[in-house]
């Protein structure tokens, strides 16, 4: 029996970022497309509740020259990949890909990401998991209009990854892998194996303007652009600084690795050996 592939994207069903991560993957399985509606971008795992919790529309997509089913949910990335596996699939998905995603997911503000989030559903699903994003322009992180993008390099680290995955499952004790590909590489470009920094590649800051609160207002958002700080193994040097695909694998357990019986009495926890 072919294997089962899961494809979402918190950008939503319509994102060419899907569309590009199927026909990657075409071939190798047969392909469930199930994603969000609309956009859903930096969602993380949320479950919201909405007036149209729960709708789901069926959509045909042409992939790769075929004309395929795929479902558009009502609410979260996340919410997309419980419907897709609990209610849509009709066995258990061999691998979920999540992505591909307009804008990098690196850093700790990857906590944020939809794109992360829909894979970590996925993993607590028992669904080996990749979460895929490509660098692009702030100002199409969160945009409703796709951009048109050359999508062949991010397709064919897609491939190379979700076919390694397909062949030898992923390590003990990782949940996710998340793959992360900067603009202007080529297929030749260096796959690096990365830690999560724990620095934003992304922070919010202040604005010193005057506003009308009644009024939709979006924070100024200022990009990372320091090497002083980082890791010189983490996936924002890999990928900012270096200009090569990184490749992170995650975890779901957030435990700290600190003894909280050893916590000083200043205050300060002390690290395992």
């Amino acid at each position: 029996m072919r294997p089962l592939i899961l494809i979402t994207n918190d950008d939503g069903i319509y994102s060419p970022g899907l569309k590009a991560a199927a026909e990657a993957v075409a071939d190798l399985g047969d392909l469930l497309m199930v994603a969000p509606r609309f956009q859903q971008t930096a969602m993380g795992r949320s479950y919201p509740v909405i007036p149209t919790q729960g709708v789901i529309e069926k959509i045909i997509l042409e992939i790769a020259g075929h004309q395929h089913l795929a479902y558009g949910v009502h609410g979260s990335p996340s919410q997309a990949v419980l419907h897709g596996v609990m209610e849509l699939a009709p066995r258990q998905p061999d691998l979920c890909i999540s992505g591909i995603n307009y804008g990098d997911n690196i850093g700790v503000t990857m906590a944020a990401s939809g794109t992360i989030g829909a894979a970590f559903e996925a993993s607590t699903c028992g669904i080996p998991a990749l979460a895929v994003s490509r660098e692009v322009d702030m100002a199409l992180h969160r945009s409703e209009n796709y951009a048109e993008l050359d999508w062949r390099i991010p397709a064919y680290f897609t491939r190379l990854i979700a076919e390694k995955m397909l062949r030898n499952g992923l390590p003990a004790g990782v949940d996710v892998l998340n793959l992360n590909i900067p603009e202007e590489t080529s297929e030749t470009t260096e796959i690096r194996l990365t830690v999560q920094s724990q620095w934003p590649h992304f922070y919010y800051t202040h604005s010193h303007e005057k506003r009308d609160f009644s009024q939709r207002f979006l924070l100024p958002l200022i990009k990372m652009a320091s090497l002083d700080s980082l890791e010189p193994d983490s996936d924002i040097k890999a990928v900012v600084f270096d200009r090569v695909v990184s490749l992170t694998p995650l975890r779901s357990n957030f435990t700290a690795p600190v003894d909280l019986g050893n916590w000083s009495s200043d205050g300060h926890p002390q690290k395992n050996d």
